[in-house]
């Protein structure tokens, strides 16, 4: 056979979703060979990987093609003749490079061997010959090729982008209007693809970060309610008041702590709220981010409430250890009065015993 393998890489193959046109679907189950071909007999590149026995590419390159790198390990590129879009996962930002390298440099043979063609056809041109386009023409039109090649798919495009391409036909040629709305939609998928990412990031470490703060908030809490019964030992002692008071001031600087803890979460769910609420992209996922915040903001007011109580509890505290002050200058009034009876008791006692 005339058909050689030139470079080979390891990638996850996808392809656009038909009918939505945004999402990807895998068509490997793993990394898989993708391969480069050179047809020597027909003097053209394709790309070809197999799962098993299956085709899941077979693409020929053409100098309209363009690879794009949408990410660090991430590239796709359209194929007018298979009406689709394919993505390649690879392992790491260098296998991607070096596929793209190739990509543009076998493209670039594919113009080279192109405009050879055309000028041995135009060199060799007579009567007979000047029909052969029409007969590729109808060529194409065959059932193995029903998708057309570039220029008759630009000139048949869908009719979500014929408003677009016409706009633009006055400003390009009608050979690459199509490949232009083709390349926008393409950009417009990739932004998409970064927003939904970064979300996801965001919202997937701002999860983290609600549960690691609610594991500390329940350790302050068992720590204030360790100090409460401190303080309440501390109370019965009346000569450590010293200490009373600086186990106060360490609980008042932990409540403080884990207001401006709160606060700070609070202005992070806010700042994710507002990103997800602009995306106007993601509109099946909006519900559930929506209940996901909500469920966010109700635990963040349970938690406003257990440190309202908390406070209460300290006022609570503080009224409860007055009280007991207030009890003991009573009984020591009492007592002093009971003395003072006493010893007028025992002055009388006295004179009465001297009198007698």
């Amino acid at each position: 056979m005339g058909e050689q393998p030139i470079f080979s890489s390891r990638a996850h193959v996808f392809q656009i979703d038909a009918s939505t046109k945004k999402n990807w679907v895998p068509t490997s189950k793993h990394a898989v060979t993708v391969s480069y071909f050179f047809d020597s007999t027909r003097n053209v590149y394709r790309i070809i990987s197999l799962e098993g026995s299956k085709a899941i590419i077979n693409s020929t390159i053409t100098p309209n093609m363009t690879f794009t790198k949408t990410s660090q390990k991430f590239g796709q590129w359209a194929d007018s003749r298979a009406n689709t879009v394919y993505g390649l996962g690879f392992s790491s930002e260098s296998h991607l490079v070096k596929f793209a390298e190739k990509f543009a440099e076998f493209k670039e043979a594919a113009r080279l061997a192109k405009e050879k063609s055309h000028e041995k056809t135009g060199l060799a041109g007579s009567p007979s010959q000047e029909s052969a386009p029409g007969e590729s023409l109808q060529s194409s039109l065959a059932p193995g090729t029903l998708n057309g090649t570039d220029e008759d798919r630009n000139t048949s495009d869908t009719q979500h982008a014929e408003t677009t391409a016409e706009t633009t036909q006055n400003a390009l040629p009608p050979t690459y209007s199509s490949s232009s709305v083709s390349k926008h939609w393409e950009a417009e998928l990739a932004t998409l693809k970064g927003n939904n990412a970064k979300l996801t990031a965001a919202l997937l470490e701002s999860t983290a970060n609600v549960k690691q703060w609610k594991q500390q908030l329940a350790a302050y809490q068992e720590e204030a309610e360790r100090l409460h019964k401190r303080v309440t030992e501390l109370e019965c002692v009346s000569g450590q008041t010293t200490a009373i008071k600086t186990h106060k001031t360490e609980l008042n600087k932990t409540i403080e702590g884990l207001e401006l803890a709160l606060k700070d979460k609070e202005e992070e769910l806010e700042r994710l709220k507002a990103e997800v609420e602009s995306s106007n992209v993601f509109y099946s996922r909006k519900d559930t981010l929506v209940q996901k915040l909500q469920d966010t903001e109700s635990r963040n007011q349970l938690l406003e409430a257990q440190l309202s109580e908390l406070e209460q509890r300290l006022e609570s505290t503080q009224q409860e250890k007055e009280a007991f002050r207030n009890s003991l200058r009573s009984l020591l009034e009492l007592l002093d009065s009971k003395i003072f009876e006493l010893t007028e008791l025992r002055d009388t006692l006295a004179k009465l015993i001297e009198t007698s």
